[in-house]
């Protein structure tokens, strides 16, 4: 019993390992994007955004590659196969001087990362189901978000000590220790009987098994909608905080303590999400989050940005919301795709980060002195996924005749 407790334990902070290759590549670098761009000769502050969305826009293609793949070949060498990219893309990072060059880089750097990102996604449907997959999903979650926690004070440091370059090195050498972790200690998790074989049709068939399951893409697009607005705040939470506020030392400070609000939100949905249930726990989540978004622009409706305190107040809200939606939307587009589940995670990764990176990158265009913008897109994309959610099936109906 203890060993498997131990095994069980030691998977899921492999996963959130994994996946932290990607939340340390994008969030260690947002103190170093004004460094940056003025390195790169970028001619507008908001241009610099695009180093972090671009790097959304490759996980989005990258997963739609290498879920497909997976399903043939198995999970363990896709996994080798996107870090090799992905060690390629850091090189190009690290030794342009070229602003579209290093976009190239970002959107690579995504395309490799996109592998392990799939993966543990898979990798958890393969070994999990129903509420208790919700449960180990939103602790892989709880424990990636711990990253975002300390990479911009990591970011800071590292480019006030040595250079805004050597950023990119210490991600490569933490994703060397996790792939050897990887190597040396993960069993291939894709069962035989699920092993596709591979050919040409494998993208096309899965992809129409995929879109006919109506669930699995209507919790895809929720996915998207939320990731989104989500994405807007963190492509823009450098420019919002240092510009507006003149908090750039603060900075990482601040977003740490935001991100702790969604790791909370995590962790509780993973004591929560047996007993009530993954659409529950969404729904009132979901309902949460427009309602902070509508109390917030009634309240500063002149487009005047609140103090630093209440702003930090509402975003501690939003994203505690946003805690209990990531985890269980995944896990619910997830849920009828144990048999695709390499093409489904991908699919789902692709069609949600595709969606998000011109949501994000519209909104955002229009914060300069203001926070509004990034209110109204939280709660344009919150009504839309609502709706979205009342359409899907009867639960609602259901539920209200209960009571």
């Amino acid at each position: 019993m203890q060993n498997q407790q131990r095994s069980q334990f030691e998977f899921v902070v492999l996963m959130a390992a994994l996946m932290s290759i990607v939340a340390l590549s994008i969030d260690a670098v947002l103190p170093a994007l004004p460094q940056i761009g003025e390195f790169l000769n970028v001619s507008s502050p908001l241009e610099n955004p695009k180093l972090i969305t671009s790097i959304f826009l490759g996980l989005g293609i990258g997963q739609l590659v290498f879920g497909p793949l997976s399903d043939s070949f198995g999970r363990k060498p896709i996994v080798y196969a996107g870090f090799i990219l992905f060690v390629i893309a850091s090189i190009i990072c690290v030794t342009t001087k070229n602003f579209e060059m290093m976009l190239f880089g970002r959107v690579l750097q995504g395309i490799g990362l996109a592998s392990p990102r799939t993966m543990c996604i898979a990798m958890v449907r393969d070994s999990y189901e129903g509420d208790y997959m919700a449960k180990i999903l939103s602790i892989v979650v709880m424990v990636f978000i711990l990253v975002p926690v300390v990479a911009p004070t990591i970011g800071q440091y590292l480019m006030n000590n040595y250079s805004w370059q050597f950023i990119f090195t210490f991600t490569l050498i933490f994703g060397v220790i996790v792939i050897l972790w990887f190597w040396l200690r993960q069993p291939e998790t894709l069962k035989d009987k699920y092993r596709i074989p591979y050919r040409l049709t494998i993208f096309t068939t899965g992809t129409i098994q995929f879109f006919r399951i109506k669930s699995a893409v209507i919790y895809t697009l929720l996915s998207g909608f939320i990731t989104g607005s989500f994405m807007v705040y963190l492509s823009t939470s450098q420019q919002i905080f240092e510009n507006q506020y003149n908090l750039a030392e603060e900075f990482p400070l601040i977003f740490a303590s935001l991100a702790i609000s969604v790791g909370l939100a995590t962790f509780m949905n993973s004591q929560l999400v047996v007993k009530y249930g993954m659409k529950t726990i969404v729904h009132i989540a979901m309902i949460s989050f427009i309602l902070t978004s509508l109390i917030f622009l009634l309240m500063f409706s002149g487009g005047n940005n609140p103090s630093i305190e209440v702003l930090i107040g509402f975003f501690a809200v939003q994203f505690f919301t946003i805690g209990f939606l990531f985890g269980n939307l995944r896990a619910l587009a997830m849920e009828p795709m144990g048999h695709i589940a390499g093409i489904g995670s991908a699919l789902n990764g692709f069609i949600s980060t595709v969606m998000a990176v011109p949501i994000a990158d519209y909104i955002g265009s229009y914060i300069e002195d203001s926070v509004q913008p990034l209110f109204i897109g939280f709660l344009v994309c919150g009504l839309i996924s609502l709706l979205l959610f009342y359409g899907n099936s009867n639960w609602v109906s259901k539920l209200l005749k209960t009571v």
